[in-house]
């Protein structure tokens, strides 16, 4: 099976639209990063992001075929013309080339949902999430994204603690108190200035205690988290990180991909590790 062949497979996985319009390939976040389809697959690593450690990895593994969700040269699109001179660009390619590398972005995609055994759609990436964690039993928001849950109640300290073992986190970032309680649990993505009101809003009416967060700004929804507590209200924001929040989507994709491209082509996830150090 040639590389573009198996991407093609991948794709035809998903539902496909975004909307309810297909995703249009001209337009598609979900494109050929780099490297030549036209091989024979060997190997396919998965991960949220190809760092140099991930394509070594690769390297190690005998994979020429590596499936990212995030983007592979530092920018939105992933354009590189502008990166022609620059050195660390010229490294990582190289590498990539070394072992003639192929890297394909699957990002729009996997969004756009899986289809269940029962014929229900879901995000991969926060389907990935809830597996994860094991919380498939507490969720109470839509399985399309499954994002909202009601676990059992527990302080924050612990909570924290669960998430930054199960996903090998160097430390988590709190805006709130350890001691809060958590049960109503949203993984709520971007807190970045775009939807912050509608995001504070949810969490009031809704009576939710726990934001887990890719991106989080130091104001708005931070801002009222901090009041809420200060006024002896159980309001929370766990920051993970967004690749750290969204990694385990790309690690739940090992699990189907044999039955898209059969059993007989090695599958492995790749961790990228947490980016983030604290000094304390």
């Amino acid at each position: 099976m040639l590389i573009s062949e198996a991407i093609d497979k991948v794709k035809k996985y998903y539902r496909g639209t975004v909307g309810g319009k297909p995703i249009d390939p001209n337009t598609t976040r979900d494109k050929v990063l780099w490297g030549n389809t036209d091989q024979e697959l060997k190997a396919v690593v998965t991960c949220i992001y190809p760092s140099i450690d991930v394509i070594k990895k690769a390297i190690e593994l005998n994979a020429n075929l590596i499936i990212s969700h995030e983007a592979c040269f530092w920018n939105h699109g992933d354009h590189t013309d502008w990166l022609a001179d620059n050195e660390t660009f010229k490294q990582k390619t190289a590498l990539l080339d070394s072992a003639n590398i192929c890297v394909w972005r699957n990002h729009d995609y996997i969004h756009s949902c899986m289809q269940l055994e029962d014929g229900s759609y879901t995000d991969g990436i926060f389907y990935g999430f809830m597996k994860k964690f094991g919380w498939d039993e507490y969720l109470i928001g839509d399985i399309a994204r499954p994002v909202k849950f009601e676990i059992p109640t527990t302080t924050i300290d612990e909570l924290t603690k669960l998430i930054k073992d199960k996903l090998d986190l160097n430390g988590i970032k709190v805006m709130g108190s350890l001691n809060s309680k958590a049960s109503r649990v949203w993984v709520c993505g971007h807190i970045d200035g775009r939807n912050d009101n509608n995001i504070l809003k949810e969490m009031e009416e809704n009576n939710f205690d726990t934001l887990i967060t890719l991106e989080c700004t130091d104001y708005t929804v931070t801002e009222y988290v901090r009041d809420s507590t200060m006024l002896g209200r159980d309001k929370t924001i766990i920051a993970l990180g967004h690749f750290n929040q969204e990694e385990p989507g790309m690690e739940y994709m090992v699990e189907y991909l044999p039955k898209i491209l059969g059993d007989d082509i090695p599958y492995t996830f790749v961790k990228t590790t947490d980016m983030f150090v604290f000094q304390k």
